[in-house]
């Protein structure tokens, strides 16, 4: 038996209301939002911000996989090639948002011990670590493995900061006479920085304290001091008077309370 439908023209399956006439593959938008010629004209400084701005808001929301250009100069109200013409890609894009939000921001401590410094500084990455930044933070050291020209900009701009800090703690050890002066070059000089990203990215945040001085305490210290620190549950043996530095020396250069 055939049956006959009600004539109805193509087009009408996808004209709403307006009159306004969609692809099948086209979802209406908020033309307030889309178009940004609604809005009052910026430029410069105001312009790059407002971008940064709506990085930062897209990351938080969508993670750096689903960002692109397009998205970000939505939610920032402009064309594209206001974009384009500041960034090449969305990779410097989003080093230069995390830059204006200070996630790298570190201060450098000074406390006249190598101990108690780097403790500091660990301290202050890990509050980093366990600000909503650490999120976004996260999914950017993950899309380093997938995105090659991406993995350059985190080590150049984002991943030396906190070895960068560390290396002035370290060449300030060495005017102490705390440390020899080739640790400055070895692989031993960002190793608690490396534990402490290691730690985040496998168990995430907070990183508790006790992890940071057991960080310093057990592997860091031992690795960089001469001689190495003992400490009271070591189960070695004190060293002899007659041995390089005594017991309450080695406590001395690390900063043991």
């Amino acid at each position: 038996m055939r049956i006959d439908w009600p004539h109805r023209e193509r087009n009408d399956l996808y004209r709403p209301s307006s009159g306004a006439t969609l692809s099948p593959h086209t979802e209406p938008a908020d033309d307030t939002a889309a178009d940004h010629r609604k809005g009052p004209r910026r430029r410069g400084e105001e312009l790059e911000n407002a971008i940064l701005a709506a990085t930062l808001e897209e990351l938080g929301e969508t993670g750096y996989a689903a960002l692109t250009m397009e998205r970000v100069a939505t939610r920032a109200r402009t064309g594209k090639a206001a974009l384009y013409r500041r960034w090449s890609n969305r990779a410097e894009l989003v080093m230069d948002a995390c830059k204006l939000s200070g996630v790298a921001d570190i201060s450098l401590p000074d406390t006249g011990a190598l101990r108690t410094d780097v403790i500091a500084l660990l301290r202050q990455i890990a509050a980093k670590m366990a600000s909503p930044l650490g999120g976004i933070l996260r999914g950017l050291l993950t899309e380093m493995t997938r995105d090659p020209d991406f993995a350059t900009l985190i080590r150049e701009r984002f991943h030396t900061t906190g070895p960068a800090t560390l290396g002035v703690l370290l060449e300030r050890a060495v005017d102490r006479g705390e440390i020899e002066p080739w640790i400055l070059d070895s692989r031993r000089a960002t190793v608690a920085t490396d534990l402490l990203r290691n730690q985040f990215l496998l168990f995430g945040s907070p990183v508790e304290d006790e992890v940071i001085t057991d960080i310093v305490d057990d592997v860091y210290l031992p690795l960089i001091l001469h001689p190495a620190p003992q400490r009271a549950s070591d189960p070695r043996p004190t060293a002899s008077p007659h041995s390089t530095g005594s017991a309450g020396a080695t406590h001395s250069a690390g900063g043991e309370d």
